[in-house]
């Protein structure tokens, strides 16, 4: 059952990011998650977990990619926020 539900949330995760631009609302998810949250604390967590971890996944590419444009245009290399140092899960 964890695995279908985790599928489910991602999906809807996945789903909620693309159209968020559409809605004009970048943190549409929120919104969604009180929804999913009033019929099923379970879903809503999975669902909250994957928005964390596709935008923390978006920053990180973001980051490569000006990591790489600065290095190709020989200009100074990005720092990464202070919180990264702190690790995370």
């Amino acid at each position: 059952m964890a695995d279908f539900i985790q599928d489910l949330a991602d999906g809807l995760a996945q789903d909620v990011l693309e159209n968020s631009k559409e809605l004009g609302d970048a943190f549409f998810y929120e919104q969604v998650s009180k929804v999913i949250g009033a019929s099923s604390p379970t879903l809503q967590e999975a669902f909250m977990t994957s928005i964390r971890i596709r935008l923390a996944e978006k920053r990180g590419r973001d980051f490569l990619q000006k990591a790489l444009t600065a290095k190709r245009e020989g200009s100074a290399m990005p720092t990464a926020p202070r919180e990264a140092e702190k690790g995370g899960h």
